[in-house]
């Protein structure tokens, strides 16, 4: 079974600076210096996704820099909980590490009688994480082998399941050894993700050790010879090891790195959605928040947190559906 890709490959041309022991990626030149504004106060108040809330709250440091009587609040329990914040008024910004649900717009189309805004912030790699130790970080899985590990239902139409690191394709003293599978809560958008695009929209198993946050999913696994899971890129530390991908069986695995992005196959745009009234400017307040994400200084914050920087078109595209011109608005 084949899957569409997350993000167009066209969309995500990105700058890397290589050195010798690695290549490290660069913000997009051409994207603008930010320069303080007149007239900026108030509150950001921040309700979502947990993948975000490093980057949320980094972004918001950088904020209260530039305007010191800002107030911020974040929260970040799961991206479920960002579209009835947005509804209910009690947030300015909905982060969310997937896409808001049909179901989700529904609700607050029929509060406002309009669809709400997303804006792409940034690209993450949903990895798929082990001890650091594991063999397979040297050999890779196929899609259709994670979902036969991680699912009940094997829809990816891997023929048996998957229960043991033999029966991934490990071999030594290995093979023996039971899997032991780490994972999100239901209120996760990489909960859902990882659902959707790893398990071809199946059932998680009864065995998987729900998290309260992605750290915690890496802690798990790397406190666990036998443990693997599921996390953003930016949760990667040196206690666990990233499993490169395949799409289909058969293919070759690729690496949760910059420089595979277009082609690894649980790329996605980190989004924070926002509540714009067709026709109407945003208050300076997120205006400025968000002219400060799509800044030199903003996307720096990305790479810092371990994600990837979007380009100046992505970005440009985007802040013109909140009503920001990138050449003459900074």
């Amino acid at each position: 079974m084949r899957m569409r890709r997350v993000i167009p490959a066209a969309l995500l041309v990105l700058s890397l600076l290589t050195s010798p022991a690695s290549a490290q990626v660069a913000v997009d030149e051409r994207l603008p210096d930010y320069k303080a504004v007149q007239g900026v106060s108030g509150t950001v108040k921040s309700v979502g996704s947990d993948t975000l809330n490093n980057l949320m709250t980094l972004w918001a440091e950088k904020f209260k820099e530039v305007y010191p009587n800002v107030q911020v609040e974040i929260e970040g329990k799961g991206s479920s909980t960002a579209p009835p914040a947005l509804i209910a008024g009690t947030s300015n910004f909905g982060p969310m590490s997937r896409p808001m649900k049909e179901s989700e717009v529904d609700e607050y189309e029929k509060s406002f009688g309009y669809k709400p805004t997303a804006v792409r912030t940034s690209i993450d790699m949903v990895a798929v994480y082990v001890h650091r130790d594991n063999p397979i970080a040297g050999q890779g899985l196929s899609l259709p082998q994670v979902d036969a590990i991680f699912s009940s239902n094997r829809g990816g139409g891997y023929a048996t399941d998957i229960s043991t690191w033999g029966q991934a394709g490990v071999e030594g003293s290995w093979a023996s050894l039971p899997i032991s599978l780490y994972g999100r809560n239901s209120a996760s958008g990489t909960y859902g993700f990882f659902k959707k695009n790893a398990l071809f929209g199946g059932d998680y198993k009864d065995s998987v050790k729900e998290q309260p946050g992605s750290s915690s999913v890496v802690q798990g696994v790397a406190s666990d010879k036998g443990g693997i899971g599921y996390s953003g890129i930016g949760y990667k530390t040196a206690d666990v090891a990233t499993v490169p991908l395949a799409r289909n069986q058969g293919d070759t695995p690729v690496p949760a790195s910059a420089e595979s992005v277009a082609d690894y196959p649980l790329a996605r745009f980190l989004l924070v959605y926002v509540n714009k009234q067709p026709g109407q400017d945003l208050d300076p307040l997120r205006r400025e928040f968000i002219k400060l994400i799509f800044s030199k200084a903003g996307q720096e914050v990305v790479v810092k947190d371990g994600y990837l920087p979007v380009t100046y078109e992505i970005a440009k595209e985007t802040l013109a559906s909140v009503g920001v011109d990138i050449d003459s608005d900074y």
